[in-house]
């Protein structure tokens, strides 16, 4: 009897998922720290917001770029090195950050060595290795490892927020390198396998096509050359499809980040506690839980394009509330709501890649679509700084992501969800 056919035994795919949420949890509590130290580092330096988000859309750059190298990296030689490097790097710009005394080190200590750090122990890695340990359920533990960067948020943003206050904003940083390092570097070493096959096992709820006789099996059994071939990244560029998706991902991860690094500051503008406004990124967070365990099961009961669809369109009548309405009130229900939405489409993007392109090339697909989402979101959230040095506020931004969401809404609603033959 097949290992992965052994009910008897709690299937390994299920420690992989734990040690993917612990990874994010942390990873989640350092990257969205920024909005967190965005003031007060301003404070400190007086620094402008657009030269800070300036630091931050270099990070995104960096990050974006390292998501593609990452997936090349994973398909070739799996998740242990990857995550051991990376996880090197982001420690190493934490701990850099939290002595940097100008902004040329800045850019060095979190615009490039933590963005290296980030790529190769945040979602789009551990949602890529997940979905290799499940054929059945891959939506649900999927959802419950990403679950680990909201689970991070809510818990770490106001603790680091409170952290900050108490013991400054460079203590955070250093406390969560050392972190870091120790928890990423155990977890790889005795726990993570990057395929079921190094444990000779099969994804969980794999079926074999079994070939009993053609008669008593009621049908014929189907050859590989039959079925369709899985594309690589040049072949899937040839389809619209891939480009309607990754224009979608950009204009998610604009909206994204515009939130994560703008919310506190734009919330202490209004005269809120940085406390206050510390809780509401926390519950935002703790929405983004919410969402991303619905939209897993759902994508396995509807499809992807539905989910995405309306988180989008959710988007355009959040940023209209808050173009209209400026109060803790409007803050809250956008903070909630809008987190919600946060990582709805990050379990969807290897579902949807998978579906469309075959799993073969998973990684670097992926890769691709979560580069463009991350120079969407290191882009917007620079342009929102910008637009806030020139004109005093943030009403302008919030405009223009209300017409991009709407135009994300329809091109996934032009993606061809099914699977793409290759004609090459």
């Amino acid at each position: 009897m097949d290992k992965s056919e052994q009910k008897d035994h709690f299937f390994y795919g299920w420690y992989i998922v734990a040690a993917s949420f612990v990874i994010l949890f942390f990873n989640s509590g350092a990257r969205y720290a920024f909005g967190v130290m965005f003031k007060p580092i301003i404070n400190e330096f007086g620094w402008s917001r657009g030269l800070v988000s300036l630091v931050f859309f270099v990070n995104m750059v960096v990050f974006a770029i390292s998501l593609f190298i990452v997936g090349k990296l994973y398909d070739r030689y799996g998740p242990k090195w990857v995550i051991i490097i990376s996880t090197l790097f982001i420690s190493a710009g934490f701990v850099l950050t939290s002595f940097m005394h100008s902004i040329g080190q800045f850019f060095f200590s979190y615009g490039i060595l933590a963005a290296f750090g980030i790529a190769g122990t945040a979602v789009p890695l551990m949602a890529t290795l997940t979905s290799k340990w499940f054929e059945k359920y891959r939506g649900l533990a999927i959802s419950l490892s990403i679950s680990g960067n909201s689970i991070g948020q809510f818990a770490l943003v106001p603790l680091m927020s409170l952290y900050a206050l108490s013991f400054g904003w460079r203590a955070s940083y250093l406390s969560i390198g050392i972190v870091m390092v120790v928890v990423n570097i155990l977890l790889v070493l005795f726990v993570i396998k990057g395929d079921p096959r190094h444990l000779g096992l099969k994804p969980f709820g794999h079926k074999e096509r079994k070939e009993v006789n053609g008669e008593a099996a009621g049908h014929t059994s189907v050859s590989a050359a039959d079925q369709p071939r899985d594309m690589g990244l040049r072949q899937a560029m040839g389809t619209p499809s891939f480009w309607l998706f990754a224009v979608a991902m950009f204009i998610c991860g604009g909206g994204d980040y515009v939130a994560t690094t703008h919310l506190i500051p734009m919330a202490t503008d209004l005269g809120i506690s940085p406390i206050t406004a510390g809780s509401m990124l926390g519950w935002y967070g703790l929405m983004s839980l919410a969402g991303v365990l619905i939209a897993g099961p759902a994508a396995d009961l509807v499809g992807n394009k539905v989910p995405a669809i309306l988180t989008f369109v959710l988007r355009v009548f959040l940023y209209v509330m808050i173009i209209k309405y400026k109060n803790i009130t409007s803050l809250y229900v956008f903070a909630l709501a809008f987190g919600f939405t946060h990582l709805i489409t990050a379990p969807l993007t290897p579902m949807l890649v998978g579906k469309l392109y075959g799993v073969l090339h998973l990684g670097t697909l992926t890769g691709f679509i979560n580069t463009a989402h991350f120079l969407g979101g290191g882009f917007c959230a620079y342009i929102a700084g910008v637009i806030f040095d020139m004109t005093g506020s943030y009403q302008f931004a919030f405009i223009l992501l209300a017409v991009a969401a709407l135009v994300a809404a329809v091109c996934m609603f032009f993606v061809k969800e099914k699977r793409h033959e290759y004609t090459g």
